[in-house]
């Protein structure tokens, strides 16, 4: 890895880690009966990821939860655990948290998020495992279907594995599936 890969892989760690430590600042009290109310919700989706790996095109599943205040932001947490397609038995497993931005319009919710994390990564014919950097930014829209149920219509995430060990990796996925507010 070069100076300036690092320098940069550095950089996007920084970033994503100061977006998660951004608490909102707001310039007006809250009423009390609205104080501290969270919404956290839970979800499972599908996912089609393109790995730069060996040119690989697999599926997998991801579980996430999210942690909404009454403010647009919000943070979640993402594990996406990709196992079907497999050649040559590699497989990777990815765990992030950040920063989420969301804006409802209707029943349509669009968000944006930003997090960092770690991937495991499962070599061909088992002959390695590394643990990596993992940093992700992305995006979609949720439909609301009930009073807590929510289709998770589009989701598709960017990751960049900045310390991989053949150099930097990048991934795509695209994920639909279901999210549920539990409280």
């Amino acid at each position: 890895m070069t100076r300036w890969q690092r320098e940069r892989s550095n950089a996007a760690v920084t970033l994503a880690l100061s977006l998660c430590l951004v608490a909102g600042a707001h310039g007006q009290t809250v009423p009390d009966g609205d104080a501290g109310r969270l919404r956290v919700s839970a979800g499972v989706a599908g996912s089609g990821i393109y790995l730069q790996y060996g040119v690989r095109t697999m599926g997998g599943v991801t579980g996430f939860v999210d942690l909404d205040a009454q403010s647009p932001l919000g943070v979640e947490l993402e594990g996406r655990w990709v196992e079907l397609n497999q050649r040559a038995n590699v497989h990777t497993e990815t765990y992030s948290v950040g920063p989420r931005y969301h804006h409802s319009f209707g029943n349509l919710q669009a968000y944006g998020k930003g997090m960092v994390g770690f991937g495991d990564f499962n070599f061909p014919y088992d002959l390695a495992r590394g643990r990596f950097l993992v940093v992700t930014v992305g995006g979609g829209v949720d439909l609301k279907v009930r009073r807590r149920l929510y289709v998770r219509a589009a989701d598709v995430e960017y990751q960049c594995w900045p310390q991989f060990t053949y150099g930097a990796m990048s991934s795509f996925v695209v994920s639909a599936g279901l999210r549920v507010r539990v409280f």
